[in-house]
């Protein structure tokens, strides 16, 4: 696989802990050079989507060994939202945050506002959720700026192949693009997979990925507000504003699938369903089970289980010809260990990487800012795109409980909404409510998605 360029509930979770783990960085102790336009040499931020994960985002920023930086510019759709994350980011940093109220832009436009203050070498932070992501990235690199984009980067094929030429237009202007499944700027993962290439696990045979807790089950529609608005303040229950819980929240493991491997898969088909008891008015599935299929014929198994009173569990696994190995564990932790042999047992460990010194979320904020810094190229689109290509298959597979390959995913233009690049609040939302306030889920043998 290729991660050169064009020829990742987390730490973006701001209000609960700031800390972060710059002083271990890769750039500590680096000098460099004064390569940005502005005379102060300051990196400029402009923030779209000022959520728990873009103010993460921005802390991650500010705290970086590749500073100064500093934020400039702030936009969301919700004017509380972005008043919340003013006030806490001041707070925490004080005259980084530089954000007086003719540079705080609310609604659906707000994005060309806030990018629009940015200069050449400044970057843009597009951290809303995945229906709007094609549009704020496009917009950011025809203005000229570098790109933060959070995951998930596109509910479905039509808006990733956006992405994937917004990203190309990147590469032709010197633009750097960093991508948000943040596990792979692990260096306790980038260890293993070392171990992984040099032979020392075999043959790659298996891979079985998990993610598993209590759910996120919503109640009917009440009618009584704006049906657009009230399902953005949910999005993770609709599959058109940020490719639905499964995704949301596996995207990270089925990255690491693709990069145990080297490559991306070539089929998948699995199966899902609701449970019983299951009151969900959402578009969500309650479980989701994939099995893809990479062209040596290795298998990843990914699990997806969200219901109440169930064992949860957070993991990836890897055996090899020659044993097995974890490569993460709960909440994304560098849980990174072999085996002496398949057995998954902490008296069978036989390695263990050296313990991290930053965490995955500050090291790809390190690796972005030195790219611009010392103008190196630094572009993560294709494989990001790619691997939310592959989860995006193996959720149509268990939507539409068919096989879905990879040529399908590819040649895909399906999008759930067309006409989102237009929406204000006052349009009619995307899906609408049946008379019970439920929405439309797949059915499969019916269902389309790619």
């Amino acid at each position: 696989m290729n991660d050169t360029p064009l020829a990742p509930t987390s730490r973006r979770d701001f209000l609960k802990s700031a800390s972060r783990f710059a002083a271990g960085s890769a750039l500590a102790g680096m000098a460099l050079p004064h390569v940005h336009a502005a005379e102060d040499n300051t990196i400029r931020l402009a923030i779209v989507g000022c959520g728990g994960r873009g103010s993460g985002a921005v802390a991650n920023a500010l705290e970086s060994p590749g500073g100064p930086v500093q934020l400039i510019a702030m936009a969301d759709i919700f004017p509380e939202r972005l008043a919340n994350s003013h006030a806490n980011l001041t707070q925490q940093y004080g005259k980084k945050i530089d954000v007086p109220r003719d540079r705080q832009f609310v609604g659906f436009d707000a994005y060309r506002k806030a990018i629009d203050c940015l200069r050449p070498g400044d970057v843009a932070l597009c951290t809303t959720h995945a229906a709007f992501r094609p549009a704020h990235v496009e917009y950011a690199v025809q203005k000229g700026v570098h790109v933060f984009m959070e995951k998930t980067f596109a509910p479905d094929p039509g808006g990733l192949k956006r992405i994937l030429r917004a990203g190309e237009l990147a590469e032709s202007k010197n633009l750097k693009i960093a991508a948000g499944v943040m596990c792979r700027h692990s260096s306790a993962r980038q260890a293993l997979i070392q171990k992984i290439r040099d032979g020392a696990m075999g043959e790659i045979q298996l891979i079985r990925a998990y993610r598993m807790d209590d759910g996120y089950r919503m109640g009917p529609f009440g009618g009584q507000e704006n049906e657009l608005l009230w399902q953005l303040r949910q999005p993770y229950q609709f599959l058109w504003a940020s490719s639905g819980i499964f995704i949301e929240l596996m995207i990270h493991q089925i990255d690491e699938c693709c990069w145990i491997k080297d490559g991306w898969p070539v089929t998948a088909h699995g199966v899902g369903g609701r449970g019983p008891d299951s009151t969900d008015c959402s578009q969500n599935f309650d479980t989701y089970s994939i099995e893809y299929t990479f062209a040596d014929g290795t298998k990843a198994l990914v699990t997806g289980r969200y219901i109440p009173k169930c064992e949860p569990d957070f993991a990836t696994f890897a055996h090899g010809t020659r044993c097995a190995a974890q490569f993460s564990g709960n909440v994304h932790a560098p849980t990174v260990q072999m085996y002496r042999d398949q057995r998954i047992a902490p008296g069978n460990i036989t390695w263990r990487p050296e313990k991290e010194r930053v965490g995955p979320w500050q090291a790809e904020w390190d690796v972005l800012l030195a790219a611009i810094r010392n103008n190196q190229p630094h572009n993560e689109t294709r494989r990001a795109v790619y691997s939310n290509l592959a989860a995006i298959m193996g959720r149509a597979a268990v939507h539409s409980g068919k096989t879905i390959t990879w040529e399908e995913a590819l040649a895909s233009d399906y999008t759930f909404c067309p006409r989102v690049d237009a929406l204000t609040q006052n349009s009619p939302a995307p899906v609408q409510a049946d008379a019970k306030g439920r929405y439309p889920a797949p059915i499969p043998g019916a269902w389309k998605e790619i």
